[in-house]
This record gives structure tokens, C-alpha cells and sequence, in this order.
């Protein structure tokens, strides 16, 4: 029976708690209940950080502010209030699903907070390449804006399927800690994504849609074949790769 506090009102504040560092009040434990649950609306928590960076986006473009140093301060933006968990994902998993001969070690390796070779590598061109390809969209002056927010949206719409899909690797990590949302949380999460990428979009958002998918079910496929299923570092990467997978094809879009 669910209890008094753990309805679904609580799931979009238990989202934000889980994916990013805005300050919020404290929940009531009984919000935690079903943090697997919440997953439904992680494309609303990754819109809502995706609108504060693009708010600080608009100023700076109103500013006169170079379409680069734009860019730059609306992905610092995002990292800033994020956390930059997404960003340590990629980092750890590069490391890991690379670094490693075995599952055991590339476990391992994911879950040390040192950072080698692979992961500075695909910190550096991950956010290279992203900073690249919003500044492009921002050289169209405010219009490129409602596209950062939907990518905002869309991009946290692998994180409930991929926990779903795939078995956790790690029993004992933080992906393990949340559970599995299931069939309709992740249904949820998708309709949402796509709502918010075809109202801020339209048409043009199938392509990155598109381009995002493949790049999250070949980071899956690596993953399962290298350390048996998904961990919260797997969660990470399929958010910036769809990111960066979405913000070139939107890039490619308009050149």
C-alpha cells in the first residue's frame, strides 16, 4: 500500500535529487520509496536544468557575448548544476570499459575515483565536440535555445530504459540502490522526452531522435558484452552520448 509520502507527486522532486545539485528542500524519507518509479520523470528534471542553462544562454547572447563564450558558459551551466555526474560517467566508463581485460577489473576500474587516459580523453573531446556543436546552434541567436532544452529532455530518456533493459552489473552501486523502474515508467519517460522535443523542435528533432539511439544501444551492447549490464557510470555515458549524438545532428541540421 503506498504510504502517505511516497506518491507519485514526490517522483519529479526525487528525479531532481537524483540527477543533478539544485538546491531543493529536504524530502520526506517516504519520497524515496520508490526512487525507480520516479525515473518517469527524468526528462522533465533534464529539461528544467537545460532551462536554467539557457536562460543564462539568452543573457549572455543579449550581452553581445561571442556565440562560443555562449556556448561555454551554457554547458558550464548545466555541469554546474548537475553536479558534473553525467560528465564522471562518461569519464569512468571510458576508463573501465577500455582500460580492463576482464569484467572484474573493469568494475574495478570504474569504480575508482582516479581518472586515467581513456576517461581525460573522453572528457576532453566530449566536451569539445558538444561546445562545438551548441555554439553552431547558438550562431542562429536565440531560435538555438528551445533545442538545448529539448536535448535537455531527451537526453535523460536512456537512463529508465537502459535500467530497465539491462541487467545491473554491479550489485551493490548506485544504479542497483535505485532498482528498476519498469514497462510504464520508462513509456512515460519516452512520450515525455519525444513531447518536449517535437514542442520545442518539431520535425527536425527525428534525426537527432534517431542519431541519439543508435549511439545509446551501441554504448549498451559494449556494455553488456564487456561487464555484463548497466551501472550508474553506464547511466552517465548514454546521457552525454545521446547529448552530444543530438546536439551535432542538430548542428549538422542547420550548416
Amino acid at each position: 500500500m503506498m504510504r502517505k509520502n511516497d506518491g507519485w507527486h514526490w517522483d519529479l522532486p526525487v528525479a531532481l535529487v537524483l540527477l543533478s545539485r539544485l538546491p531543493l528542500p529536504r524530502l520526506p524519507d517516504g519520497a524515496f520509496a520508490a526512487q525507480a518509479r520516479a525515473a518517469w520523470a527524468f526528462p522533465l528534471a533534464g529539461a528544467l536544468v537545460a532551462t536554467l542553462a539557457a536562460g543564462l544562454g539568452w543573457v549572455a547572447l543579449a550581452l553581445g557575448l561571442p556565440v562560443t563564450v555562449c556556448a561555454g558558459l551554457v554547458i558550464a551551466a548545466q555541469i554546474v548544476m548537475t553536479g558534473a555526474m553525467h560528465e564522471d560517467g562518461l569519464a569512468d566508463t571510458a576508463d573501465g570499459l577500455w582500460g580492463g581485460w576482464s569484467r572484474d577489473r573493469r568494475l574495478e576500474i570504474m569504480k575508482d575515483s582516479h581518472i586515467g587516459s581513456y576517461g581525460v580523453l573522453a572528457l576532453v573531446l566530449g566536451v569539445g565536440l558538444r561546445w562545438t556543436a551548441l555554439a553552431a546552434l547558438l550562431a542562429q541567436g536565440a531560435a538555438g535555445l528551445p533545442l538545448v532544452i529539448a536535448v535537455g529532455a531527451l537526453s535523460r530518456v536512456p537512463l529508465p530504459i537502459l535500467m530497465t533493459a539491462l541487467p545491473q552489473a554491479r550489485p551493490g552501486g548506485l544504479a542497483a540502490s535505485v532498482g528498476t523502474p519498469g514497462a510504464a515508467p520508462c513509456a512515460l519517460a519516452l512520450l515525455i522526452g519525444l513531447g518536449i522535443g517535437v514542442m520545442l523542435a518539431g520535425g527536425a528533432v527525428i534525426g537527432p531522435v534517431l542519431a541519439a539511439s543508435v549511439a545509446v544501444l551501441a554504448l549498451a551492447w559494449v556494455a553488456r558484452v564487456k561487464i555484463g549490464g548497466q551501472t550508474g557510470d553506464i547511466l552517465g555515458a548514454s546521457q552525454q552520448l545521446a547529448e552530444l549524438a543530438m546536439l551535432c545532428t542538430f548542428a549538422a541540421q542547420i550548416a
